[in-house]
């Protein structure tokens, strides 16, 4: 007869396949480069078909999702995936995605007018297989119309990410909910200039997994983790230099 752990092991993958959340193979690595914050996660492993939301209160945040977002995504496509991006209004400017490894060529941009038509738009997106993820921007977003995308994902294998401006509803069928806000960045050395981009990068809520902050910065082409301390001691040596 089967001991209690086991029997309690099994339901739990269950559960998370009936979530769509698949265990990986033995061979499973990082494919986005987050490092610890995979600790987090169900598995360890980023659930890469799945529906993440980022909430944004401010521009700055939102510029901040789509910078981060831009950087799991470019590990996903390995530079050869197609993206699709829908909005209401364009916010991103294209060239700027080289920074994050991915080429503006494989981004199919997608501009209706009516928040409707976004949030029909990324439904059918989310069904082509062809496609490496699907990025829609949107204000509000129904427990319903996110658990057709759960479905759609589950079927498609296609990674969704949302991005909510100063969203109202919070109840949503989301694997996992994302605030990111910019902090100050970093020079190696102590050098002037601009530094590597850098943010504080809250998992809010992650289903069957452990929600967390972290400070993350962009280095050529991969993330890297930075310890609260050592930004604290690097801002005390700059005010006692």
């Amino acid at each position: 007869m089967p001991a209690k752990a086991d029997i309690l092991a099994r339901l739990q993958r269950d559960i998370l396949l009936l979530q769509g959340i698949k265990s990986p193979s033995l061979q499973a690595v990082d494919e986005t480069g987050l490092g610890r914050i995979n600790e987090a996660f169900p598995h360890g492993v980023f659930p890469r078909s799945a529906l993440h939301e980022f909430f944004c209160t401010s521009q700055e945040s939102a510029t901040a999702s789509m910078a981060f977002i831009s950087g799991i995504v470019s590990a996903l496509t390995k530079s050869k995936g197609v993206v699709m991006w829908i909005s209401s209004s364009r916010r991103i400017f294209p060239p700027a995605l080289n920074a994050f490894g991915i080429q503006p060529g494989q981004v199919i941009f997608l501009e209706l007018q009516k928040e409707k038509e976004v949030a029909w738009a990324v439904e059918e997106a989310l069904k082509c297989r062809s496609l490496s993820a699907v990025i829609g921007e949107m204000q509000e977003l129904s427990f319903t119309a996110s658990r057709r995308y759960q479905l759609a994902i589950e079927q498609s294998g296609v990674g969704c990410f949302v991005i909510r401006r100063n969203p109202k509803n919070r109840t949503t069928a989301s694997v996992t909910r994302w605030q990111v806000e910019t902090i100050r960045s970093g020079q190696p050395d102590d050098l002037p200039g601009v530094g590597y981009p850098r943010w504080q990068v809250s998992l809010l809520k992650v289903r069957n997994g452990k929600p967390g902050s972290w400070n993350v910065e962009w280095v050529k082409g991969a993330f890297r983790t930075v310890s609260k301390l050592a930004i604290l001691h690097r801002e005390a040596q700059k005010k006692t230099g």
